[in-house]
């Protein structure tokens, strides 16, 4: 069978896990294995959902809104089993931006046009190459993510009082230290205390939800105590009951192209941090997911959280590895969450009031620290300067520019990094039995020397991919013959793949080898790698194609006992 025959057709390709689970068979007991993981995350999703809508500029009813509803569609029409999706903390720099800029309806229009992009994506199989982003890049983003969340947080954390906090990391700094007379010694009590207790539950009951524990406790000694802090009720008036009718965000010309922008930004995030937490899921349960079935998932909930005014959506790797490591069975875990969501929205809205911000800002402080991968970060820095270099540049470029230009300057620099070593890894060599031919032409130096003796024949080796990093190196080596043989071959066994670069390369060579009449055979040529090489020129009557090297040497004898 083919590697053709052998991929996924269409429909298999964007069939939901969904369907895939139901297939399979489906009981009571599935069911109730589910439920329990759907809840298990519901009470992990619901401060964090609200802590990243507002840390983002965002009432807290859009992050609990994109939970609900992008949760449920990327769990119902998802290409990952234990999929879990709603708001994540890598949006928060982006979506702060994008609202400080372009106001909440902008901010709408270009999540709905995300969606559109990682439909668009998805549906033409692009899913594929994200993973071909370096993990250098990864980590050093998510790492610059992480310190602006955390400096952001500051004032929550803290309780300074500010009129308007800058956007730019430098600017937000100098602003939070010109507020350092306000601090808020209850607001700080609060934050250390919530932080103490996630980490303490962690330490002592890992299973015990530390988020909704930390924020339930604060929340009722502010109400109890009458606290002097902002709460979720002083600032934003409070949580709706229920979610609002869906609306089509205004859509124009002139307004698509202002957010254009932010809408890439959104769609590329979302699309990496869906296929990371995809790849977590499938490392986790030992299941595999369809990239770009997962991609079209993320598009419609998009579109359908920007439609109820909630923000961005992705796959969330905690919320997802909390689902596996509850005993979900499949999807229906992630469509119960956020049923469950909708139902402590319904419910206990009128609770969420005194829940203060210093309280989900130490929830965020926490994520903030897990989302930083500390020990690859470090091992990265100290393993390869290439490495080092393309993490850091991503890392800062991620904190004091944005986080567009620190993808793609990392992209880049990872991409010439990787060019840079798959040149040093080929090899032009002359075969150890025609090295010394020069000297072997020079002691043979009469007209009486054999025709088709060995040492008219130089053979030469190429190891390793033929492609314009190595054209240099190539041309470089095959230009510094002097003495020509009167036969050259080149093996090709070795060449996984040409590209047009290097063809032209070997043309140059084989054309100046013509005018000291040298005759050129390749050897051990792939079809892939000939396609190429003839599609430049490199065809006969320029030089000859062997089998191998052996039948190079018997065709180079014959032509050379031939008579003219």
């Amino acid at each position: 069978m083919s590697a053709a025959d052998s991929r996924p057709g269409f429909g298999e390709m964007f069939t939901p896990k969904l369907i895939s689970t139901l297939r399979e068979g489906y009981g009571l007991g599935f069911f109730r294995a589910d439920a329990l993981a759907g809840l298990t995350v519901a009470i992990v999703a619901l401060p964090l959902s609200m802590a990243i809508a507002i840390a983002a500029g965002a009432p807290p009813q859009t992050g609990l809104t994109a939970a609900i509803v992008g949760g449920f569609l990327v769990s119902a029409l998802g290409g990952c089993r234990f999929q879990v999706g709603g708001p994540a903390g890598a949006f928060i720099v982006v979506v702060a931006a994008a609202i400080a800029r372009h106001g909440m309806d902008g901010f709408l229009l270009a999540t709905f046009m995300a969606g559109c992009l990682l439909l668009l994506v998805g549906w033409l199989r692009l899913g594929t190459y994200i993973k071909y982003i370096p993990y250098p890049v990864t980590i050093g983003f998510t790492a610059g993510i992480a310190v602006i969340i955390f400096v952001s947080q500051l004032r929550e954390l803290l309780g300074l009082r500010l009129e308007q906090e800058p956007g730019e990391f430098v600017p937000k700094i100098a602003a939070l230290w010109n507020a350092a007379a306000s601090i808020n010694s209850v607001a700080i009590a609060i934050s250390v205390s919530c932080i103490a207790i996630i980490i303490g539950l962690r330490m002592w009951k890992p299973r015990f939800p530390g988020f909704l524990v930390a924020v339930t406790l604060a929340a009722v000694a502010t109400a109890a105590f009458h606290l002097p802090v902002e709460t979720i009720g002083s600032r934003f008036g409070g949580l709706p009951r229920g979610l609002p009718w869906p609306v089509l965000p205004a859509l124009s010309f002139a307004r698509m192209l202002d957010v254009a922008p932010a809408a890439f930004t959104f769609a590329l995030l979302g699309g990496i941090e869906s296929l990371l937490s995809a790849v977590v899921a499938d490392g986790m349960s030992g299941r595999s997911h369809r990239s770009n079935c997962e991609l079209v998932a993320q598009g419609v909930a998009n579109i359908a959280s920007a439609c109820f005014g909630g923000i961005c959506v992705t796959g969330t790797i905690a919320r997802t590895a909390t689902n596996v490591r509850a005993h979900a069975h499949g999807p229906v875990a992630g469509m119960l969450h956020a049923l469950f969501l909708l139902a402590f929205m319904i419910l206990a809205a009128p609770l969420a009031d005194t829940i203060p911000l210093a309280a989900l800002s130490a929830v965020l402080a926490v994520v903030c620290w897990n989302m930083a991968d500390k020990a690859d970060f470090w091992a990265l820095l100290k393993h390869d300067r290439g490495d080092a270099f393309v993490l850091l540049a991503t890392f800062f470029l991620t904190i004091f520019r944005n986080l567009t230009e620190g993808i793609a300057v990392g992209v880049v620099l990872g991409a010439f990094l990787f060019m840079h070593r798959m040149a040093e890894l080929v090899e032009v060599a002359a075969d150890p039995a025609s090295a010394a031919v020069d000297h072997a032409n020079k002691a043979q130096d009469s007209p009486g020397a054999e025709s088709g003796d060995a040492s008219d024949i130089m053979v030469y080796r190429i190891d390793g991919p033929l492609f314009f990093g190595a054209a240099g190196m190539v041309n470089n080596v095959l230009a510094r013959l002097n003495d020509w043989p009167k036969t050259f071959i080149l093996d090709l066994a070795r060449v996984p793949l040409a590209d047009a670069t290097a063809a032209q390369t070997l043309e140059s060579f084989i054309t100046r080898a013509h005018v000291h009449r040298v005759e050129i055979y390749l050897a051990n040529v792939t079809p892939r790698v000939r396609q190429v090489l003839v599609a430049h020129g490199i065809d006969a009557p320029l030089v000859t194609f062997a089998e191998n090297e052996a039948a190079a040497r018997l065709a180079a004898r014959q032509s050379a006992a031939s008579p003219v």
